[in-house]
């Protein structure tokens, strides 16, 4: 492995641990009072106008865009990542963290379906083999079996539906590559996740909690820039010595840590039931990265 790889291997890395750490920065922000609705709109009130300014600098024509394209934006940043943020965080605040970073893990499994659908991708063997192994971990993790920690319906509801609307943005992004630079689908669906977070997130409730308690104005800055803009500049540079699919693979380390955090920092129940399960979940994801065709890029948030 050359210098340049192990770079890359090391930004992507570093990007996939970032992402992991939120499980402490939501932890802390819902201890201080705040709901999962309240901490999607600080995430993107931190990172949105942070990142937009970055592009102005950089290169102020990418910020350019045809305005009949903001229906995919508003894909990308509203239905997208507003819903994931909502869904996830209240997936993490009431429940377990391992549950949460572990059933968002299943988003390989709606982009496979979702894409077979609407861009009639084959279903391959393999693409089957990673969809059985993420059900039966998912119901491992769930706690379905054996005599461990069962999550509710609305529990299970919740943490699949941040995979699904996680695994949206990749489907919706990939219309939006096709006309668009990276850095303005990205910028765009920041301004536009605002917007949806503010519509829901309560600004005013979330600024009188947080002027009570001044100290979590760190950890908002906290969530915004390290494991919302940071990450996205690892990963998006890791890429550029790596493809996708291996970028894919080292980034997955992300549930890993999630999981680690919640049962090492928390002292989440950890049967040999879950554990099972979160190995399924990651051997699926594993599994549907393997080197094969060219996959294109994908964008995270």
């Amino acid at each position: 492995m050359n210098g340049t790889n192990k770079k890359s291997v090391f930004c992507v890395l570093l990007s996939g641990i970032l992402w992991g750490l939120i499980t402490i920065f939501i932890k802390r922000l819902s201890k201080g009072g705040l709901d999962a609705m309240n901490i999607s709109f600080i995430r993107m009130i931190v990172s949105a106008p942070l990142f937009t300014a970055f592009l102005l600098i950089k290169d102020r024509e990418k910020m350019k865009i045809n305005p009949k394209d903001i229906p995919l934006f508003i894909g990308t940043g509203i239905i997208s990542v507003v819903l994931f943020n909502s869904a996830y965080f209240y997936t993490m605040i009431h429940s377990q963290a391992s549950i949460a970073v572990v059933l968002l893990y299943t988003s390989p499994v709606f982009i496979m379906i979702l894409s077979a659908i609407i861009f009639r991708e084959k279903i391959t063997l393999r693409k089957t083999a990673a969809l059985i192994l993420t059900l039966c971990g998912c119901v491992f993790v769930a706690g379905f079996i054996g005599n461990g920690y069962k999550i509710t319906p609305l529990i299970l509801l919740t943490g699949l539906g941040s995979g699904l609307f996680y695994g949206l943005y990749t489907i919706f992004g990939r219309f939006a590559l096709k006309k668009y630079d990276t850095l303005t689908v990205n910028a765009y669906t920041f301004i536009f996740g605002l917007i949806g977070s503010a519509a829901v997130g309560k600004p005013v409730q979330t600024v009188r909690v947080i002027s009570a308690e001044p100290e979590l104005l760190l950890w908002c800055a906290g969530i915004g820039i390290f494991c919302t803009i940071l990450p996205y500049f690892f990963y998006t540079k890791g890429l550029e010595g790596l493809d996708s699919g291996k970028a894919a693979i080292i980034v997955a380390v992300e549930p890993l840590v999630g999981s680690m955090l919640g049962m090492a920092v928390y002292h989440e129940p950890h049967t040999p039931l879950k554990i099972a399960g979160i190995a399924l979940i990651l051997t699926a994801i594993v599994l549907l990265n393997l080197p094969g065709k060219k996959r294109e890029t994908e964008n995270k948030i």
